[in-house]
């Protein structure tokens, strides 16, 4: 079984950037989308960013300009760039992987802003 670990959650200041990295266990074939998800605290998880088979981007409106996806194909692996963070991006920060027949997750990678 192929197991997701993201990387690079930190403890920033509001204003501050990190890069957040997930690197696959093994090949994952028929991929569909990758993406990021996010959980704070008594809420949902909910999407960040997804990046599909073509390349295409999708991000929540609350990220938009500040966040970026991106890809390496050859290694699985999935970015995500997060400058000008705010205190409310405060959360745990979700790999995902949807094959052609099962969907992938991570641990989860630990995101704190403070103001």
């Amino acid at each position: 079984q192929v197991q997701l670990v993201e990387s690079g959650g930190n403890l920033v200041q509001a204003g501050g950037s990190l890069r957040l990295s997930c690197a696959a266990s093994g090949t994952i074939v028929s991929i569909n989308t990758m993406g990021w998800y996010r959980q704070a605290p008594g809420k949902q998880r909910e999407l960040v960013a997804s990046i599909g088979s073509t390349g295409s981007t999708n991000y929540a409106d609350s990220v938009k300009d500040r966040f970026t996806i991106s890809r390496d194909k050859a290694k699985n692996a999935l970015y995500l760039q997060m400058n000008s963070l705010k205190p409310e991006d405060t959360a745990d920060y979700y790999c995902n992987v949807n094959s052609r027949w099962y969907s992938y997750w991570g641990q989860g990678t630990q995101v704190t802003v403070s103001s």
